[in-house]
């Protein structure tokens, strides 16, 4: 750093200009295996005097000034430290991004944004297909205590809709594609055309297929929302989040939101995630695999009423998904007869599929939304998108996919 303390510790707020495009990484030529093995790190650069093959872990919370005039940078954990430094450098790599923050979870950077970008009066734009954590911010968290609005579009596959809830104080438009837990697939060029042509930036939460499938930024998003704690770390070991956009946008969080509320992805799950991420495009195309086999298995099932996955004909976006997303991912639901009841029945009886609130490990996990992540929507909003009570969420492991199919055969034979 120079030797000034002039605005160190001060950032100018973010102004998104629709004019702007982000800057050409210099490794974005490399493949997305190379990059998730190398963004950020590489043993015979950096670091000399560790003489390490892996990046470090760096547990300290705050970091020595050399001289009075002349600042560290990470200065203080609760802004960054090193080695969450090399996993933010390497999803933004992994997303096409220029930057990328950190975040104690995928809630906390969801809030953290949201928070930074809008005042009183102000409103973000998003729709009912998104995680459940995330409605409760839309629906009460921001609206009550910060008087921030949340408009929910009427039909999120139609951009016009889209458009039709933007005015002059839209600070953000938020789409979730992938969502969780019905799959619905939004077509992120076409929000995208329609949020820039009223100078609102987009934020995508690509959550549900990571990077290795999916890619935004590409697509026209502007900002990247992730849950580490899923697919990213994919092991139910790690709990973080991330946002990937504009350096002057998460350098804005930084320090002029996160600076204050600390809430910052510890340097242990930093560097967990940075060893999963090696595996991540590998874990993916497997996650993608399973579930395939496993929908079309309970796509034939007496005891199924409905299959929501993007790699089947029948989803109502299959054709968007075939060519916005490189495979379907590993977050399915499908809907049993009976209601609570009857997802009650076929969850207790799994021998092999845990029940467990997360998805996006690399064992078979399920949940009840009805009762669990949505159960803050009212019963009108879980009918709109298709959140039934005997819907059951399955987030599609890496175990043999025989096994899989076996253990869910078994319980819905139970009904």
């Amino acid at each position: 750093m120079s030797d000034s303390n002039d605005l160190f510790f001060m950032r100018d707020p973010w102004v998104y200009n629709p004019e702007e495009k982000p800057p050409t990484r210099q490794d974005a030529r490399q493949g997305f295996d190379t990059r998730a093995l190398h963004a950020g790190w590489h043993p015979l650069m950096d670091l000399e005097g560790l003489r390490s093959f892996v990046p470090p872990i760096v547990p300290s919370m705050t970091y020595p000034y050399e001289r009075f005039v002349k600042i560290p940078y990470p200065v203080y954990g609760r802004t960054k430290t090193p080695t969450a430094a090399l996993l933010e450098e390497r999803l933004a790599s992994l997303e096409g991004g220029e930057a990328c923050l950190s975040a104690a979870s995928g809630s906390q950077a969801l809030f953290n944004l949201i928070f930074t970008l809008a005042r009183p009066g102000d409103n973000v734009v998003t729709a009912l297909n998104i995680f459940g954590e995330g409605y409760k911010q839309a629906a009460t968290i921001f609206p009550e205590r910060c008087g921030v609005e949340f408009r929910f579009v009427n039909n999120p596959a139609d951009p016009a809709s889209w458009d039709q809830e933007m005015d002059a104080r839209t600070k953000l438009v938020w789409v979730e594609t992938p969502s969780n837990p019905t799959l619905f697939v939004t077509d992120i060029a076409a929000v995208a055309g329609v949020a820039h042509s009223r100078g609102v930036p987009l934020m995508v939460d690509n959550t549900t297929t990571t990077a290795a499938l999916q890619k935004p930024m590409e697509l026209g998003s502007d900002i990247v929302l992730l849950s580490i704690t899923k697919f990213l770390s994919g092991n139910a070991t790690v709990l973080g989040g991330a946002i990937v956009g504009p350096e002057a946008l998460t350098e804005d969080i930084r320090w002029n939101t996160t600076e204050f509320i600390g809430a910052t992805m510890q340097p242990f799950d930093s560097w967990l995630t940075l060893q999963y991420l090696e595996t991540l495009s590998l874990r993916m195309e497997r996650h993608s695999a399973n579930s395939q086999r496993v929908a079309e298995f309970l796509v034939s099932h007496s005891n199924v009423q409905h299959v929501n996955h993007t790699g089947l004909p029948d989803h109502p976006q299959y054709e968007l998904a075939q060519r916005q997303m490189g495979g379907p991912g590993g977050l399915m639901s499908f809907v049993v007869p009976g209601g609570i009841s009857g997802a009650a029945r076929v969850i207790d009886n799994f021998q092999l599929i845990c029940h467990a609130v997360t998805f996006g490990t690399s064992r078979s996990i399920c949940m009840h939304p009805r009762t669990i992540t949505h159960e803050h929507m009212t019963p009108e909003e879980r009918a709109t998108v298709g959140i039934d009570d005997g819907l059951i969420r399955l987030s599609v492991g890496l175990e043999d996919p025989q096994d899989i199919i076996a253990d869910l055969d078994r319980a819905l034979g139970t009904l």
